[in-house]
């Protein structure tokens, strides 16, 4: 890291399955957290316009629910492409208040538009797109909705203070993935997640103490009062209350707190991130540098390899 940073994690409800209302309350969001000195400020998983609850999203199994067929559409249409207003709108909220942006989005191809993925997307303080990422693997009830991601945004980028990168959810658990990030030099790691459960929280301590970075972990807060009237599996949400109940946090590199864990409520978490503090966690283990044996163990990431393309690889195996 270059220099320190503030940073925001925010947790709070989107307007659901209204993209450009979601967008809107992002607006006011990160104006805010803008005036409140964050050069960073990072959204949930999927955030616009709703990440897809498992107390719902079962019904897509359905063969013949046409409440699984409306709710996809609904999702599809309300979804980000890059290069859309939509996706320009959070480039012009990063450019107007001078920071980086991270969102979660359903997102669509602008040409193929039939498929949704779940993908970060990273705006720079100029407004322009600076990093894609598509979940590599949808987990459970997820794979009813999304489609599989590739390996473009395996990487990390230069902000000014720091190299920045990220996973979604329970693609933190991919060893390798991690890695990738590790060798990309990331030192602000965003683990953005809708898993609300308390072993995510070990979890996170362990991602900042294996990365030695900084992580920002900002989770999904829903509850059943936010869905609209006509939402087409409103069955399946009588009686839930609160579906995700967050649980977002901002961890130091070695493993402790510095903001969080929120719990049902909204609110944003803020954090001063100190490069001296990275550096000297890095004094004993760096993943990627002294405590890596590249002549022993090497990775390769195929960046615009599809889950479709992956061919077994023909490097010998390790011993």
């Amino acid at each position: 890291m270059e220099r320190a940073v503030t940073v925001a994690c925010v947790q709070v409800e989107p307007a659901v399955l209204d993209r450009d209302a979601t967008i809107a309350k992002l607006e006011q969001v990160a104006a805010e957290a803008a005036a409140s000195g964050a050069e960073l400020v990072v959204f949930p998983e999927t955030f616009v316009p709703i990440y897809p609850s498992s107390r719902w999203a079962k019904a897509f199994a359905g063969w013949q629910d046409d409440g699984a067929k409306e709710t996809f559409a609904r999702i599809a249409h309300e979804s980000v492409a890059v290069g859309s207003p939509a996706e320009r709108r959070l480039g012009a909220v990063a450019k107007g208040h001078g920071i980086w942006l991270v969102t979660g989005v359903n997102e669509v191809d602008p040409v193929r538009p039939g498929t949704i993925y779940n993908a970060l997307l990273f705006h720079a303080p100029d407004g322009s797109l600076a990093l894609h990422h598509r979940k590599l693997v949808p987990t459970n009830h997820e794979r009813l909705v999304w489609g599989q991601g590739d390996g473009r945004g395996l990487t990390a980028v230069e902000t000014g203070f720091g190299r920045l990168g990220g996973l979604i959810c329970w693609e933190n658990y991919m060893p390798l993935a991690r890695f990738a990030l590790y060798e990309a030099g990331v030192e602000l790691y965003v683990a953005s997640t809708a898993d609300d459960g308390d072993a995510w929280q070990a979890t996170l301590v362990h991602l900042a103490r294996e990365s030695r970075a900084y992580v920002i972990s900002p989770s999904h807060f829903q509850r059943e009062s936010a869905y609209p009237d006509d939402f087409p599996l409103r069955r399946e949400l009588e009686g839930a209350g609160t579906i995700g109940r967050g649980g977002s946090a901002i961890v130091a590199p070695d493993g402790s707190y510095l903001a969080g864990p929120l719990y049902d409520a909204e609110g944003i978490l803020y954090a001063e991130l100190d490069p001296a503090t990275l550096l000297a966690e890095r004094q004993r283990f760096d993943p990627a540098g002294h405590y890596h044996r590249p002549d022993v163990l090497e990775l390769a990431v195929s960046p615009s390899a599809r889950a479709a393309d992956a061919r077994p690889s023909t490097r010998p195996s390790a011993r």
